[in-house]
């Protein structure tokens, strides 16, 4: 079964055939929200909303473990991850979509394993290549058999937030070898690949980065919202071409 996970702008997938909702009890506590069941075409889809139905969570206090073990525990076998995220390159401007291939973690005080407690073992996994190429290629053709362009490769700099960045920081996160800047893609990655889940992301473009572009000055705020919206219409486009092939 395929998971989706909604960022800001998708708290909810629309067109879910036959969908219901279920609670799934974690030993981590409670996931964001309620677990939303249904059907695309021939695809079996579990949708959660990372920031809750109301979006009253913020990224540092999301229960990341919760979430991927509630989602696991659910059946689900990928996970595809919608995240909205600044960009630093400068071939990345405001409402691209991008797949991203590589991840920098500059987040800091998450639980970010499973592997944590009295007698729990620890168990190391190879992240090497952070996300599932045999997803992030079905999100791809997904894209391109509905006409909509997608970015192949990216790093992704997940930041603590809820704060946006300064302008040096940009700057570091650019010489680090970023491209794009967010506040959700850890721990969730890594915990995807603890519970042995595929996972791949789907990063919306929704502003230049501080420092750069139209946002040299500052970040206008006001505008994010349409850029989001018009984004996420792609967004759910390639997702029912997801779970229609």
């Amino acid at each position: 079964m395929l998971a989706v996970i909604g960022g800001s702008g998708l708290a909810q997938f629309e067109g879910l055939a036959h969908a219901r909702r279920k609670t799934v009890r974690t030993p981590y506590g409670d996931s964001s929200a309620a677990l939303s069941f249904g059907r695309i075409g021939n695809e079996e889809i579990v949708f959660l909303a990372r920031h809750g139905d109301g979006h009253s969570i913020a990224p540092h206090e999301v229960n990341y473990r919760a979430n991927i073990w509630a989602l696991k525990e659910a059946g689900a076998r990928q996970v595809v991850a919608i995240a909205t995220v600044g960009g630093i390159h400068k071939d990345l401007p405001p409402g691209s979509l991008v797949a991203p291939d590589q991840i920098i973690d500059y987040t800091w005080g998450r639980p970010s394993t499973f592997s944590q407690g009295p007698g729990v073992p620890v168990r190391h996994i190879d992240f090497t290549e952070p996300y599932s190429s045999v997803l992030r290629q079905r999100i791809l053709d997904a894209a391109a058999a509905c006409g909509e362009a997608v970015a192949a490769r990216g790093v992704y700099a997940a930041t603590q937030g809820p704060r946006l960045e300064t302008a040096a920081e940009i700057d570091r996160l650019a010489r680090d070898g970023a491209d794009m800047v967010g506040m959700t893609g850890m721990p969730e990655a890594a915990l995807a690949r603890e519970a042995g889940l595929d996972y791949a992301a789907l990063a919306v473009i929704v502003n230049h980065a501080a420092g750069r572009g139209d946002s040299a000055k500052g970040i206008a705020l006001d505008r994010l919202e349409a850029v989001l919206g018009q984004a996420m219409a792609r967004v759910r486009r390639i997702l029912v071409q997801l779970c229609s092939r």
